[in-house]
């Protein structure tokens, strides 16, 4: 099937209560496992069975066919942040309009030498993994790539912009200039949208609360995150679920 005709298919398919519980396991996973090694920023592969790679590990075991890319299932990005930042804490997939590019090439089975892109198309989801030091808790959201890269219009980067299978510097810009460029928040790209919700937080600028709401809709809509907090002191989950209101 092309992958064209794929994406329509998979337009209007609701998520349904396997995928949610799929999403809550993983993304309950990575949270006590990440937490648990206090990882600095770093990227990672989860198999089907459970197994996790960093990328590079990931790049020589599939080299060497020890691995097959269609056993691939999440592309996980984890921040370790020292402070608390509102739009990290609130937003984390607005952090990762770039690296949104990695994933979705991944999908696709594309590569690059100086990019996370790695062969990888049996993946299904992308998961963020934010983790506050200071704050002492960890948050993590977790997306379909499928619904993110139609909400995003990423289906016709193959035809439009890649030519072969191993990503270019250029054509990556290309890319990730598409994405974060585009007015999908409520009229801001990702860079505004984030700036729009620090000012709120951080520096009580009332008037932009209905933006805010906005852009949560939007965010939502785009994303459709499943989304926990982990208190790091207590071992407990706090919140589950697409939150609604943020």
């Amino acid at each position: 099937m092309k992958i064209d005709e794929l994406f329509k298919r998979l337009k209007n398919v609701e998520i349904d209560k396997d995928e949610i519980n799929e999403r809550r396991e993983i993304a309950e996973y990575l949270a006590q496992i990440l937490s648990a090694k206090e990882a600095p920023y770093a990227n990672y592969i989860i198999m089907t069975d459970k197994t996790m790679y960093d990328l590079d590990l990931y790049k020589d075991l599939l080299r060497y066919g020890k691995i097959s890319s269609n056993d691939a299932y999440v592309y996980v990005e984890v921040h370790y942040l020292g402070r608390y930042d509102s739009s990290s804490y609130l937003y984390p997939f607005l952090d990762c309009g770039f690296r949104f590019i990695n994933v979705y090439l991944s999908k696709l089975g594309f590569s690059s030498s100086s990019y996370g892109t790695v062969p990888a198309p049996g993946l299904k989801y992308f998961a963020v993994v934010n983790y506050f030091i200071n704050a002492e808790r960890t948050v993590v959201e977790v997306a379909n790539i499928y619904d993110v890269a139609i909400n995003t219009n990423l289906p016709p980067l193959k035809h439009d912009v890649l030519s072969t299978k191993h990503i270019y510097y250029d054509e990556a810009e290309e890319a990730v200039s598409r994405i974060i460029s585009q007015k999908l928040l409520a009229g801001h790209d990702f860079i505004e949208a984030r700036d729009v919700i620090n000012r709120y937080y951080a520096f009580q600028e009332i008037s932009l609360a209905k933006e805010v709401e906005d852009i949560r809709d939007a965010y939502n809509h785009i994303f459709k995150p499943f989304r926990i907090i982990y208190d790091l002191k207590t071992k407990q989950f706090q919140v589950s679920g697409n939150n609604e209101n943020r």
